[in-house]
């Protein structure tokens, strides 16, 4: 015998002994009270379980059901310990062993025994294990109710099979003499929902709303439909229910209503979000921190802080503590619209007014707010101070700092930093941050500096990918520096990265802007025989480079050429060609093909329709450019600032300047806000028409700091209203903030 052996025969006797001699010098009820304690302390062995049968099995009382079930409950719901790990599979393999043996079994299981088991298969997902205990349970002539069906329709949703849940519901339960209950059909309508079959799930919800199953729908039936559509990016459908739910006189909780804020401020609709709060509040909701930090994140991202602010205060006033979270979004909101310093002192506050202690997600807000603005020092300082309140920073603190030297030009401090990262274990940033950078760089101009990061990205072992090449050719092909931007193509070629479309894509119109269309012509050319061949935006890339540098007839070649070859058009090339047509004095021809494709059912957008009113317009079709205006919302659409800018300068340009001021009046009631670009070009426009009285009118609408005046607007203005200009002696009409253009005028 090998020198363990006699100490585990001797661990194993106690322990039988230790059970035999629980059960002899007591009943088996308080036994399996003990036993069912050490299993909540987690110090049950699998085998003191079984050795407690074995005694069981061998006693001529029997065993109390309610002590038996409490024990077996607990095994179900007992988390993993060192003593035993599978807490489920034991309170099986025990209930097993109760009908073993020619002797009478431990205990008659009762309904509540088989509601534990069938509870145990659920946690554990084992729907064909829970069918088989149903199939005993009804062996055993026990009269079903919910207690049973209810865990069996659980773990059949859980196993995706909720056409077996739906039958068991609607037909099985009925049969069976167990009237389903809103527990039972929220059961299955969770499951449907979770399998993306909310319109399934709203099919049951309506049948217990017409009482045609015995049960009226809960606020919870409502709150998962919802979810569910919400979940599938059927939003409309979701709205619909939920005012229909408050229409029927079902009280929304807080659950209902955050769920439709959520969805709301995701869709940038923050002001719907809070009508539906406020909505809530006159009810009687009591918005929970949950509720005020969905509609604070919303109001955050759409970068309205004074109705954020105003919230913040609000919930404070309703007695509502923030939490980490909430100041998070606080910080950095403020820190997006360039207000560091707001953010800083909602930083300090939080910790010296509200006594809530910064966690890594606040610290980083901070950090990241600070290093946005280039106030690296700050950003450390920070850093330094959340190590020593022992808060320890992680990949996104360490990605903010880096972020920040990287953009503020300090590579030596990032590259010390990524070592720093290494030497703690902390996995520094991957592929996609250092794309991330080298893409904003080049989104700026700022070419040199994302050379300079592409340059230190491979110098610490990152391999640059395809996008990281292509974001740096967009760079290059911006600033217009398309020698440099063809030997980063070279490069990748060089390493094996083959060039996508994205990268040709950018290439070409790098050369279409940079005038060189030969160069871009040949590129494309030169796709056909590559990898990465021509797709929609290619060809509409060329097609516009084409009309751009006036070759009508190659592009319109090209067009029957791509028609003869079967390529799909999107709308988008239709625009380019239809555009490109009218600015090159072919607008009759553009009417023409807007015809046919009218009569294809092409369905347009609103870009199309502007480009056909101008185009109308330029052939003296007045009438039929406005009717088309006029049809545009029957057509389920929007007009854009740039379509009624369109009509305007089109309307003027002919004289009819009642109608432009109409078309402006009809503008704002719809609620599209005019934009600098548009009070620019109507000011000219009147200017020139000798409309000056309307000019200046337009012209009080620039307020000087979200519109201002261009610079050919100025021009005109001077060469108008000089001692020289035709409109010299009513110089005194214009607004006061243009005074400024008097020394000008005068001179």
């Amino acid at each position: 015998m090998a020198h363990g052996e006699p100490a585990q025969a001797l661990l194993h006797h106690l322990r039988r002994s230790s059970s035999t001699s629980l059960l002899t010098h007591r009943p088996p009820h308080v036994a399996l009270a003990a036993a069912t304690a050490r299993v909540r302390s987690g110090t049950l062995t699998p085998e003191d379980a079984h050795s407690l049968f074995d005694e069981l099995l061998l006693q001529a009382t029997p065993v109390p059901e309610r002590a038996l079930n409490g024990f077996l409950a607990a095994l179900v719901r007992a988390p993993a310990s060192a003593a035993c790990s599978d807490g489920l599979s034991l309170a099986v393999a025990l209930f097993s062993r109760m009908f073993r043996g020619h002797g009478p079994p431990v205990a008659s299981p009762t309904v509540h025994t088989y509601g534990i088991l069938l509870d145990c298969c659920c946690r554990a997902r084992h729907p064909d294990l829970a069918l088989a205990f149903f199939g005993r349970f009804l062996r055993a002539g026990l009269k079903a109710n919910s207690l049973i069906v209810t865990p069996l329709l659980k773990v059949l949703c859980q196993a995706k099979r909720t056409d077996e849940a739906a039958d068991v519901l609607l037909h099985r339960m009925p049969h069976l003499g167990c009237e389903p209950n809103a527990i039972s059909y929220n059961t299955v309508i969770k499951g449907l929902c979770d399998d993306s079959r909310s319109q399934h799930a709203l099919d049951l919800l309506r049948m217990m709303a017409k009482q045609e199953v015995g049960c009226s729908p809960d606020v919870v039936s409502y709150n998962t439909v919802i979810h569910g559509f919400l979940k599938e990016g059927k939003f409309s459908t979701a709205s619909n229910l939920f005012h229909e739910m408050v229409q029927q006189g079902r009280v929304p909780d807080a659950v209902t209503y955050s769920s439709m804020i959520h969805a709301l401020c995701k869709r940038g609709r923050s002001r719907e979000a809070r009508q539906i709060l406020d909505c809530g509040i006159l009810k009687g909701l009591k918005p929970n921190i949950v509720t005020y930090s969905t509609m604070l994140h919303g109001y955050a991202k759409e970068g309205r802080l004074v109705d954020m602010n105003n919230l913040y205060n609000l919930m404070i006033g309703q007695g509502i503590v923030p939490n980490q979270y909430v100041f998070s979004i606080l910080i950095s909101a403020h820190a997006k619209c360039g207000l560091v310093d707001e953010a800083f002192l909602i930083f300090q506050d939080m910790q010296k007014k509200q006594g809530v202690k910064p966690n890594v997600v606040t610290y980083s807000a901070m950090i990241d707010a600070f290093c946005r603005m280039g106030r690296m020092n700050d950003a450390i300082e920070q850093f330094n101070q959340m190590i020593d309140m022992g808060v320890r920073p992680d990949v996104q603190t360490y990605g903010c700092l880096i972020q920040g030297y990287c953009t503020h030009g300090d590579l030596v401090r990032a590259k010390e930093l990524v070592h720093e990262m290494k030497e703690k274990g902390i996995r520094y940033p991957a592929i996609m941050f250092f794309n991330s950078i080298i893409n904003r760089l080049c989104k700026e101009g700022r070419v040199t500096d994302a050379q300079d990061i592409f340059d230190f990205m491979k110098h610490i072992g990152e391999k640059p990918d395809v996008i990281t090449f292509s974001s740096l050719i967009d760079g290059y092909c911006l600033v217009g520096e398309m020698q440099k931007a063809r030997r980063v193509h070279d490069d990748m070629v060089s390493v094996a990265i083959q060039p996508d479309a994205i990268t040709y894509n950018t290439l070409i119109y790098g050369y279409f802007k940079a005038g060189m269309v030969d160069a871009a012509l040949t590129l494309f050319q030169e796709m056909s025989g590559m990898a990465a061949k021509p797709d929609t935006l290619t060809h509409d890339i060329v097609l516009d480079g084409l009309f751009k540098d006036g070759r009508t007839v190659a592009a319109k070649e090209m067009f029957h050429e791509m028609t003869k070859s079967g390529v799909r058009f999107s709308i988008g090339t239709y625009n380019v060609i239809l555009g490109g047509l009218c600015k090159n004095g072919c607008a009759d021809e553009a009417i023409m093909l807007f015809d046919k494709l009218r009569a294809m059912n092409l369905k347009f957008d609103i870009r199309t329709l502007t480009i056909i009113i101008d185009a109308m317009f330029k052939v003296g079709r007045i009438e039929q450019a406005q009717n088309l205006f006029a049809a545009i919302p029957a057509k389920g659409l929007v007009p854009t600032v740039i379509t009624y800018t369109t009509m305007m300068s089109n309307l003027i340009e002919k004289g009819l300047v009642e109608e432009a001021d109409n078309i402006f009046s009809s503008m704002e009631r719809s609620g599209c806000a005019p934009n600098s670009r548009m009070l620019n070009i109507i000011i000219r426009k009147l200017l020139k028409k000798g409309e000056i009285v309307r000019a200046i009118n337009y012209m009080s609408r620039v307020d000087g700091k979200s519109m201002s005046l261009e610079a050919s607007t100025i021009s005109l203005l001077i060469s108008l209203f000089s001692r020289k200009g035709i409109y010299h002696k009513h110089k005194d009409l214009l607004p006061e903030r243009y005074q400024f253009l008097e020394g000008d005028i005068r001179s």
